[in-house]
């Protein structure tokens, strides 16, 4: 849906065309506008689910259980979710050959689906699942239909060790390969872009500020303030998809 070039989209349009390495920082609120549930908001996961931390599922069998029957629930509105208007103009950046990649707290995938190769999941991916013991690695759907046809826990066919989606869960640290690759794109860049993101969940949300520290322009999209927003050249608190759309045009 088209929407009226406002001076705060004039002013983003043009940090895009004065950039050449921008980064873009996604979080969930990018991704609600495809239908997938956040976390914190009034109806939200954790208004359905307890957290399950990572010391729980390895100690506990019901919480294994109960993590497992989250994880079957969210799993089909991630599957069947679709790219919006953002993450699609976000794609588009990608091919201006402006983009230094996407960093993105998101495990749904749906940048992926839009077309985004340069992808940093901080927080892993819903589409894998992986074995504790020997770290195989495997995509979700045929363990989704292991669920399906009954399985609460399922475990690992070739070693019988714990399986698990490839993400992070509560209690575990982030990858610090990745971690470490994040802040070295936030600190190259000369623009980067938040989108969606409510920048309270350390370590991720300090990745903005630390390319503002370095140089960068920045600018966050989000439709309820964030810490950062202080800092900032370009506030917009509205939803991102449309914004992003007017901003980055096809022709860029």
């Amino acid at each position: 849906m088209a929407v009226q070039e406002t001076k705060e989209i004039q002013k983003l349009k043009g940090l895009v065309e004065q950039s050449c390495k921008i980064v873009v920082f996604t979080g969930a609120g990018i991704s609600t506008e495809s239908g997938v549930s956040d976390y914190r908001s009034k109806g939200g996961i954790w208004d359905r689910f307890q957290p399950v931390t990572i010391q729980e599922f390895l100690a506990d069998e019901g919480k294994r259980r109960e993590y497992w029957r989250r994880k079957k629930e969210m799993y089909v509105e991630m599957r069947d979710a679709q790219p919006n208007a953002g993450h699609l103009a976000i794609a588009r950046l990608e091919k201006s050959g402006k983009l230094v990649g996407v960093i993105t707290q998101n495990i749904d995938g749906l940048h992926q689906k839009a077309g985004t190769q340069k992808i940093l999941e901080l927080h892993g991916t819903n589409r894998e699942v992986i074995c504790l013991q020997c770290r195989k690695i495997c995509p979700f759907d045929p363990i989704y239909e292991r669920l399906e046809a009954g399985e609460d826990i399922p475990l690992c066919r070739d070693c019988n060790g714990l399986l698990k989606p490839n993400t992070i869960s509560f209690g575990q640290q982030l990858d610090p390969e990745v971690l470490e690759l994040a802040i070295a794109w936030a600190r190259s860049a000369d623009f980067l872009l938040a989108v969606g993101s409510t920048l309270i969940v350390e370590p991720a949300a300090s990745i903005p500020r630390l390319a503002k520290r370095a140089g960068a322009k920045l600018a966050i999209i989000n439709r309820d303030l964030t810490p950062a927003d202080s800092l900032a050249d370009l506030v917009i608190q509205t939803t991102a998809g449309p914004v992003l759309e007017a901003a980055i045009p096809a022709s860029l």
